[in-house]
Formats: structure tokens, sequence, C-alpha cells
């Protein structure tokens, strides 16, 4: 069963990033994400932890992946609302 008021809170709660929430939220702003592309950016992120977890520094490696996945989500909702149509 889906949960449908799932916050981005929550996310981070799930997959124990939640320290790293404030980052989060700055860099999405800055670049200018919303709250659907940030959901699907940090469980891709979380994907990639799970497979090449960070070796040193944690946060820098959270601010770069999370980076690099905020323009992946951004492409696939939107291919995904093409698709949709």
């Amino acid at each position: 069963m889906i949960a449908r008021n799932v916050s981005l809170r929550d996310y981070f709660i799930r997959i124990n990033f939640y320290d790293l929430l404030p980052l989060a939220i700055e860099i999405a702003t800055d670049l200018g994400y919303g709250q659907d592309e940030m959901i699907e950016a940090v469980c891709k992120t979380y994907d990639k932890f799970l497979r090449y977890p960070p070796s040193r520094n944690r946060t820098a490696w959270f601010k770069t992946v999370l980076w690099k996945k905020l323009l992946e989500a951004r492409s696939d909702i939107l291919a995904f609302r093409a698709m949709a149509r």
C-alpha cells in the first residue's frame, strides 16, 4: 500500500539522510526545483548510496550526488508527463 501524504521530511527520515535535509532544501531552492523533483532525486541518491556509499565525506558526497540526481529527476518527471499526454 502506498501512502498518499508522505512528505519530503518523511523520505529523508526513512532513508537516514534526515541530518542533510536542510542542505538538500537549500540546494534545490537555489536551483529552482520543487518538492516532487526533490523526492525523486533523494530516492535516486539513496539508490546510489546503497551501491556506492561515501568513503570519506558523507556531506560532500551527498551534495554532489543530489545535484546530479536533481537534474535526472527533472528530466524523468518531464518525460513521464509528456508520455502521459
